[in-house]
This record gives structure tokens, C-alpha cells and sequence, in this order.
């Protein structure tokens, strides 16, 4: 049988992921590299393609002789699409430009799947871990790897460990600050959709929330909150709830992107004008903000941003512990900003 060409070390080519995306192996290589010229659109197909076929660039030339290269492994579980691709662009465009091998694996949302899918990273021989949310508070998967004594960098975690490299944004701070600018606007009545239970900073976003009213004069306890699970489902049965009650909400925020656009997706099947009759707010800014109609007003959480700062952490933490460092690991905390855009208004009358 003829052999295969132009298959990597890694078993699927860029080839193939263009051809599964529909585009030119340069685009998938202008994605990579976190290009400009690349539409959002298109960046979204790569990142899939990348994703289903599970294709790990190949490791950049080293810069400079005798350096080494290093394999990342990625484990993830994110039920947010947009999160995940914005996340994986910033940590593959880190990855190609330092010359390191970035291994994506992908993992359920049980226990168990989680551990098996760990032990393959672990026993592929990668030198750290990269944890987005929510593995990244998952005591199981940090025990294990404090076992095997491979470094790690938690993402977008709600408090620093004390053994693990983390990189966040303020999440109280950020949606305490989206409140004021609701309240600013003169809404009385916010409706609340908070995030998965299994993650500290949805405790933290609803807190920033209910101390912004009782700053501002408003019973927290009053306040309609309905719990979601950072996934566009959960926020269209939110939705449904904050929308049903006597007295709706002149505004909801959502503790994230996916399920601030189930919040406008339900108010528009109800015949209900954004901003005039309802304001949403949002949380992340991923690509859905700016894509839906009219656009999230959100705080944006520089995704990419620590994408890339997580394996920059990540593999200064392996160094640190080759050379026999005992200092503790790094902590890094990104600005966040919020992000004004159609979606919120004065209430009516107002």
C-alpha cells in the first residue's frame, strides 16, 4: 500500500484542516499565528476544524541552537464555543512563536473523564498543563497533577492557588462595575443570570452584582436571579423566568456572552424591543458580542490575552522547577474593560 504523504508527527496535516474548513492551508496558518487579515467568520471554521481533528501545529524552528522544546498540554471542557476558540487562538499563537508543541485534549464533564483524559496528556509526555475554566478549580484533576509533579497554569481561576501558576481578570470587580453602569442609566429592576455552580467566579460576578444595588440604595434580596450554566441553553430557560414575572426587569445581565444572547434571542420572540423595552447586558466579549443584533454591551475579559500569557506562565514554570526554583508560582491578574455597545439604554420613560 502507498504510503500517506505529507502527514506531521502528529498524524493530520494543515491540509486537512483546510480542506475540513473550507479555506487555504495559509489561512489556517494565518489563524495560527493570530493575523489580522482573517475574518472572525472564517477564524471560527479554522478553530472547529482544529479542534475535530485534533492537529497540533508542528514546533517552530528552535531560535536559537540548543534550545529546547517543550510539549503543552491543553485540557479543556468548556461548554462555551466562543470562550474556547478565543481562548485557543491566543495559546496556539504563543505556542508557534516561541517554537513549543501545543496537544489540545478534549475531556467530559464527569470525574472520571476527566482523570482518563488527563492521564493521556500526562502520558504522552508533555511537559505542563494549561487548565481553562472549569478544569481549572477541579480538585480531582489538580490533585493528579500535583501527584505526577508536571507544572501547571489555571485559567481564569477565582482565586490564586498556592501551588499552581494562575492567570484572571477581577470578576467582582468587573460586574459590580457593569451594575453601576446599568443603575447609571437609571434601571431599578435587574434581572441576574448567574453562571455554573462548578466555577468560584460565578459567586464572585454575583456578588459584584448584589453589592452594586445595595450600594445604590436597593435591596440585593429583591433582585431576581436566576441560575444558569454559561451555556446559551441555560440562558434561554433563564430568560424565560426573568421575563415571565409581574414585575420584568427593565435589564438582565448575564454572567456570560452565550447566555446574554439567549436573553436577546427570547426577547425577540416575544416581540420586545432592545434597549427600549429591556436592556442585556453580557460578560467575556467573545465573537457572538459583536456579531448578534444589536450588539452586547459586555465586560470584555481578555481571553486571548491569557491564552497566550497562560503558556508563556506555563513554560517559565518548567524552567523554574528543571533549574530548581523554589519560589511560588506566578500569578498574573489582566485588566478587564466594559464594553458599551447597543444593547443598553435609559429604561423606557426614563
Amino acid at each position: 500500500m502507498e504510503k500517506r504523504r505529507g502527514r506531521s508527527s502528529q498524524g493530520v496535516t494543515i491540509r486537512e484542516v483546510a480542506a475540513r474548513a473550507g479555506v487555504s492551508p495559509m489561512t489556517v496558518s494565518r489563524v495560527i499565528n493570530n493575523e489580522n487579515n482573517v475574518t472572525p467568520a472564517t477564524s471560527a471554521a479554522v478553530m472547529a476544524a482544529i479542534q475535530e481533528l485534533k492537529y497540533t501545529p508542528n514546533p517552530a524552528a528552535r531560535r536559537l541552537a540548543g534550545s529546547e522544546t517543550f510539549r503543552i498540554g491543553l485540557l479543556y471542557s468548556n461548554p462555551s464555543v466562543a470562550f474556547l476558540s478565543e481562548f485557543l487562538l491566543g495559546a496556539l499563537d504563543e505556542s508557534s512563536k516561541t517554537g513549543h508543541q501545543l496537544v489540545v485534549e478534549k475531556c467530559g464533564a464527569t470525574a472520571a473523564t476527566e482523570k482518563a483524559a488527563l492521564q493521556k496528556l500526562l502520558q504522552s509526555g508533555v511537559d505542563g498543563v494549561v487548565l481553562p475554566p472549569p478544569l481549572c478549580e477541579a480538585k480531582s484533576i489538580l490533585a493528579e497533577i500535583a501527584k505526577s509533579g508536571v507544572a501547571a497554569v489555571a485559567v481564569a481561576a477565582g482565586q490564586p492557588g498556592p501551588d499552581v501558576a494562575t492567570v484572571r481578570i477581577d470578576n467582582y470587580k468587573a460586574a459590580h462595575r457593569m451594575t453601576q453602569h446599568l443603575l447609571s442609566l437609571g434601571h431599578r429592576t435587574i434581572g441576574f443570570i448567574k453562571g455554573h455552580p462548578n466555577q468560584t467566579v460565578s459567586d464572585q460576578r454575583l456578588h459584584g452584582f448584589l453589592d452594586a444595588l445595595s450600594e445604590a440604595g436597593l435591596d440585593p434580596a429583591a433582585a431576581p436571579v436566576e441560575q444558569g450554566y454559561f451555556n446559551y441553553r441555560s440562558g434561554l430557560a433563564a430568560a424565560d423566568k426573568l421575563l415571565a414575572l409581574k414585575d420584568r426587569p427593565t435589564a438582565i445581565f448575564a454572567a456570560n456572552d452565550d447566555m446574554a444572547a439567549a436573553v436577546l434571542a427570547t426577547a425577540h420572540r416575544l416581540g420586545l424591543n432592545v434597549p427600549v423595552d429591556l436592556s442585556i447586558a453580557g460578560f467575556d466579549d467573545t465573537l457572538i458580542a459583536g456579531t448578534i443584533w444589536p450588539a452586547l454591551t459586555t465586560v470584555r475579559q481578555p481571553i486571548a490575552a491569557m491564552g497566550r500569557a497562560a503558556v508563556s506562565m506555563l513554560l517559565d514554570e518548567v524552567k523554574r522547577r528543571r533549574g530548581g526554583g523554589t519560589s511560588a508560582p506566578a500569578q498574573q491578574l489582566l485588566r478587564h474593560t466594559l464594553v458599551e455597545r447597543e444593547s443598553t439604554a435609559a429604561p423606557s420613560g426614563k
